[in-house]
């Protein structure tokens, strides 16, 4: 049986760092920090405790103000090198040019090196995790970067890149993909820290539609059809909206003014796969939202989203994720702390 979470009232304060440098991204470091905030405010607005389970801080070469890659200036609390204890140590990414020239930093290098074995975790947000592997500490170890950024990463040949996960955590050492998938590995912190309704309530005060386990795929179809198609742009946009109706090759094909065996050729050429398992796989998102996000029977999540039935349901999901409706709902439903 799982263990209950600890009670943050008994728990020691949690101090957070984050190092910052010129042209970093900004939401690298404000995404998972407010994550860690929000923790706070839940805790204390639920009546659970009456202080911060968290301190946050930033950390930079000095202190003070740091231009991130937006123009948006944050201010650095102090500098790395006169940081104190630290139990979550972590590293955003930035600007291709500014990790290039934060790995040339031989100051913090050496300090990250030297403080991965004082803290509890060390994680990086994005292409951070070149900084972390340009210090030797992702050698022989799993670790995830931003999609743009995976051949980077593969350069340092110790680590093995997890190129498709939203997070990893090997040992002590965390790294995730890209921008926003740094708030997925905060929730995921706040959840191994304080148990999963902590982390859900976080998720939900942020509108975040579904939390992403860390072995969920970076991008989904529809975002991987954005960035790879403009020619059938609408359509998908069209799919989407309509995944309860019949969306057969001649539907399609005559919704893009084309003849079934252009249109079929085409679309595969185009997005890397033919219009069924295209549909299949937008179908089989809408239901893991569903089931993730609703208590709607299964019967009901099928008909949503277009399945003529619970049992083709059942095997969309388990060619697609590898996992029956059933147990991902338990698995990653709200109610599943």
């Amino acid at each position: 049986m799982k263990a209950p979470p600890p009670d943050p009232a008994t728990e020691p304060l949690r101090r957070v760092s984050m190092v910052i440098y010129p042209g970093a991204q900004c939401l690298d470091i404000t995404g998972p920090l407010e994550v860690f905030s929000l923790a706070n405010r839940q805790l204390r607005e639920s009546g659970h405790i009456d202080r911060d389970v968290y301190e946050i801080q930033m950390l930079a070469e000095t202190p003070g103000p740091v231009a991130t890659s937006s123009g948006i200036r944050l201010s650095a609390d102090g500098a790395y090198t006169d940081a104190g204890d630290i139990h979550t140590l972590l590293v955003c990414g930035g600007e291709d040019v500014a990790v290039a020239r934060q790995q040339q930093n031989e100051k913090l290098r050496q300090w990250l090196y030297q403080r991965a074995g004082r803290v509890q975790r060390l994680g990086s947000i994005c292409n951070g995790a070149l900084l972390l592997a340009g210090a030797g500490l992702l050698d022989g170890r799993r670790a995830a970067t931003h999609w743009m950024d995976v051949d980077l990463l593969r350069v340092f040949e110790r680590v093995d890149v997890d190129a498709d996960a939203i997070f990893v955590r090997d040992g002590n050492i965390y790294s995730s993909a890209g921008i926003t998938a740094g708030m997925d590995l905060a929730l995921a912190l706040v959840e191994e820290d304080f148990g999963r309704t902590l982390s859900l309530a976080v998720a939900r005060r942020l509108v975040l539609y579904l939390k992403r386990d860390g072995g969920q795929q970076q991008y989904s179809s529809h975002l991987s059809s954005q960035v790879d198609s403009d020619r059938f742009a609408e359509l998908v946009e069209w799919i989407y909206g309509n995944l309860a109706q019949p969306l057969g090759v001649d539907t399609l094909a005559q919704r893009s003014l084309m003849s079934p065996r252009n249109f079929a050729r085409l679309f595969t050429d185009e997005l890397g796969c033919t219009p069924a398992k295209f549909v299949e796989r937008a179908r089989t998102e809408k239901a893991r939202h569903l089931l993730a996000d609703s208590a709607l029977p299964q019967e009901k999540v099928a008909a949503q989203c277009g399945f003529r039935s619970q049992e083709q349901l059942r095997r969309a999901f388990l060619r697609q994720l590898g996992i029956l409706p059933g147990d991902y709902r338990r698995r990653f439903g709200r109610e599943s702390d």
